[in-house]
């Protein structure tokens, strides 16, 4: 299959890079924004000087405020913030081509539903072919060109190597999985334990707690995945191990800057009152926990960023009950 023309639905910046990416790799690009400003930006200036201002775009994308002028497109990204997922893709079922894959590149959990965003494309727009794209990946980084690798979910084998096609480059390379469940849980849990990381770092932890809580919020993600239905295998790749290091590890992440804030004894609206783009892992970390506690997985790393983020727990209270909690086997 070959898709030439692609459509990506939402212009912040992981929207707008994926868009370069796929002009990048020969595409014609029309790149969806909800916002007017936005849209005359990159038209205008060839750049998104509201999201991701350091980059010059290329030539081949096109912006759009019109959801209908996305018909005749080849596939589309689906790059909304996964709490609104669902109303942006009610608003482009209208325009969708039967068939058409539909690539969800939100990371997150929808919290009114606890709806994985497949669940949500299968409810919304249940003609589309579905495909998950997840890893680790900052937008600047893919926008400007630096090598990333991502995984790519779609279980049409044929349909897949379409889309790594027309999305890949030299620099930006998706593999193909076939687990849709893996790509998106992984996607999804690595952002609440972001924030966890981030607390610990500005609290002053140390590394040492820093790598506990990687391995040990690993543990978890796995555990809640499998229990889902997804693979191991595919929570020790990209989408899964790869993108947790990455988050977890930078406070270039949204999700982790958010926590060294709070451990920095910030209060959560006070962070996020001066933010433009959504930290997800903030709205994610309730439907997490509940979707653990519906399939009877302990995950108390997230449960106490979820408690921190709700106002239940202070950050000392939430560290002292994880530090106190019994010793047990590690691979449980």
């Amino acid at each position: 299959m070959q898709y030439e023309t692609i459509g990506v639905i939402g212009a912040g910046a992981w929207g707008t890079a994926l868009a370069q990416t796929a002009a990048s790799a020969g595409r014609d690009v029309l790149l969806w924004s909800y916002e007017q400003d936005v849209a005359e930006a990159i038209n205008n200036k060839r750049c998104n000087t509201i999201y991701l201002p350091e980059v010059e775009l290329h030539g081949a994308i096109e912006a759009t405020t019109a959801m209908g002028d996305l018909d005749a497109c080849d596939a589309i990204l689906a790059v909304a913030p996964a709490q609104h997922l669902r109303r942006v893709l009610e608003s482009f079922l209208p325009f969708a081509a039967p068939g058409v894959p539909i690539v969800l590149c939100a990371k997150g959990i929808e919290q009114s539903s606890l709806s994985m965003m497949t669940e949500v494309l299968a409810e919304t727009i249940p003609s589309a072919l579905p495909a998950v794209l997840s890893g680790p990946s900052f937008a600047i980084d893919t926008a400007k060109g630096l090598p990333t690798a991502v995984t790519l979910a779609c279980e049409d084998e044929t349909a897949g190597a379409g889309l790594i096609e027309a999305l890949g480059t030299p620099r930006f390379r998706p593999y193909l999985v076939n687990d849709l469940v893996g790509a998106e849980v992984g996607g999804a849990i690595k952002n609440v334990l972001a924030i966890g990381c981030g607390i610990s770092e500005g609290r002053g932890l140390g590394k040492s707690a820093h790598a506990a809580l990687i391995a040990r919020g690993f543990a978890e993600m796995t555990r809640l995945a499998l229990a889902l239905g997804a693979e191991r295998e595919t929570l020790a790749g990209l989408c899964g191990l790869g993108d947790l290091v990455l988050t977890c590890s930078s406070p270039q992440s949204r999700n982790m800057s958010c926590g060294m804030a709070l451990g920095r004894g910030v209060h959560l609206d006070d962070i996020l009152s001066e933010r433009r783009a959504v930290t997800e892992g903030v709205a994610s970390a309730p439907a997490v926990v509940a979707l653990a506690q519906r399939h009877g997985i302990d995950m108390p790393i997230c449960q106490a960023v979820d408690d921190i983020l709700a106002g239940r727990s202070s950050v000392e209270a939430a560290i002292d009950t994880l530090l106190s909690r019994p010793f047990t086997l590690e691979h449980v």
